[in-house]
């Protein structure tokens, strides 16, 4: 099993071109599925939840030939309307099969999902939209099974904002008989792409980017080439690398319009950011400031980044305050950053931070993706060697991480 080996205590200077957003390119694949025409994607990441989603969307039926980050799909000869569970048990993102599965072809099996161990990510909203929609689901032997006719057009309202159940219901819709009202969307950027690919696609969708969508549907969608957003998390998180450990990196294919919050608190942390349309330059001369902030749905603080900024308040001036309010066990970074040399104490769904004036490398363990990524910064910033086990959690979500870092400055190597 890969690991990582760090040695801490270079500044980053240079440039990394930042890969298509994981977050949108897995529904967006899946979207493949409801048309028998030749969609065509281009800045799809080469992550291995993309190569993950590839081979169970190949078991169906539907092509997929890859050629750098270019994928080309055709859904003419799809044959197999189930993901099996060894196919979807470490990655969430497989339940996005269903909806689409569901409207084209009157049925789907799909195993409950797996991925990272951040907490409870119930599925119920998903099947209550289906439902509404007309389908009749059951959960058998660990598997949804799922079938309607024709899916009916309705008003939805989920429980909570779910990003997934959001694309799932979208793609259902699209091919739904009538009108379908998605009240309380998730309004990440990662949908908004997948709406738009839709939209291309020749599906009907008004309220794009707000949490009301309204869907028309159609008899049938047609091929369509599209471009993977800027991975928004992958941006930020090599931002507040530069600003834990200081340098100069300019960063290129990124989109800043869908980073204001990560932005305002790197400028409270003390980095200089000058931008332009698809480049961003992060200057860190000093020790960062503490910055505390509370996680919520976008445009809100991202779940996402919290394991990174925590990294960077680890060494940063002052003390800070960190809210939790997603996911209930987002925290199991803490103890690895702690075995660093970092302060840190629990209390219920917030962490107190208070900064130290130098992390010391150690052997740490990645528990989940976006954890592996804060290990990562913590160890840039730390004295000696820090080895990272368990990083097949950061190649589901980061390109070549190493590497991009390397190419700035940083002492980092993969190492068998």
């Amino acid at each position: 099993m890969d690991k990582l080996l760090i040695r801490g205590g270079n500044r980053l200077s240079g440039e990394i071109t930042v890969s298509g957003a994981k977050n949108a390119a897995l529904p967006i694949l899946c979207a493949g599925l409801l048309t028998a025409d030749t969609v065509q994607l281009s800045n799809v990441p080469n992550l291995q939840d993309v190569t993950t989603i590839l081979r169970l969307l190949r078991q169906m039926g539907l092509q997929a030939e890859q050629d750098g980050d270019k994928v080309t799909l055709n859904g003419s000869a799809i044959d197999k309307l189930e993901a099996p569970y060894e196919m979807v048990k470490t990655m969430r993102a497989s339940i996005l099969v269903l909806g689409p599965l569901l409207a084209r072809f009157g049925e789907a099996r799909v195993s409950l999902p797996g991925g990272c161990a951040i907490g409870s990510r119930p599925v119920d909203q998903h099947i209550k939209g289906l439902q509404a929609m007309g389908a009749e689901v059951t959960i058998e032997a660990g598997y949804i099974h799922a079938k309607a006719k024709k899916l009916k057009g309705t008003r939805i309202v989920t429980d909570m904002i779910t990003v997934t159940g959001t694309e799932n219901l979208l793609m259902a819709a699209t091919l739904a008989e009538g009108e379908t009202i998605l009240e309380n969307a998730a309004r990440e950027p990662e949908v908004t792409d997948l709406a738009n690919l839709l939209v291309a696609m020749g599906a009907k969708i008004e309220g794009i980017g707000t949490d009301r969508l309204v869907i028309q549907g159609v008899e049938s969608l047609h091929g369509a080439s599209h471009a993977v957003i800027a991975d928004r998390i992958e941006t930020a998180t090599f931002m507040c690398a530069v600003a834990t450990v200081g340098g100069d990196v300019t960063l290129r294919n990124v989109r800043t319009d869908t980073l204001d919050v990560a932005f305002d608190k790197l400028r409270e942390a003390g980095a200089i950011l000058t931008s332009g349309d698809d480049w961003i330059r992060v200057q860190m001369a000093s020790r960062p400031k503490a910055v505390s902030f509370r996680t919520t749905e976008y445009p809100g603080f991202p779940t996402d980044m919290q394991a990174q900024f925590m990294a960077m308040n680890c060494v940063a001036e002052g003390s800070s305050r960190v809210i939790e309010t997603i996911f209930e066990n987002r925290f199991m970074h803490v103890q690895e950053m702690n075995r660093l040399g970092a302060a840190i104490t629990i209390e219920g769904h917030t962490a107190i931070i208070n900064g130290v004036d130098k992390l010391v490398g150690a052997p740490v363990m990645a528990t989940d993706l976006r954890a592996s990524a804060s290990l990562v910064i913590a160890a840039l910033a730390a004295e000696g060697e820090t080895l990272i086990d368990r990083i097949y959690h950061l190649d589901r979500g980061y390109d070549r991480m190493e590497v991009k870092l390397s190419a700035v400055g940083a002492d980092i190597q993969r190492v068998k």
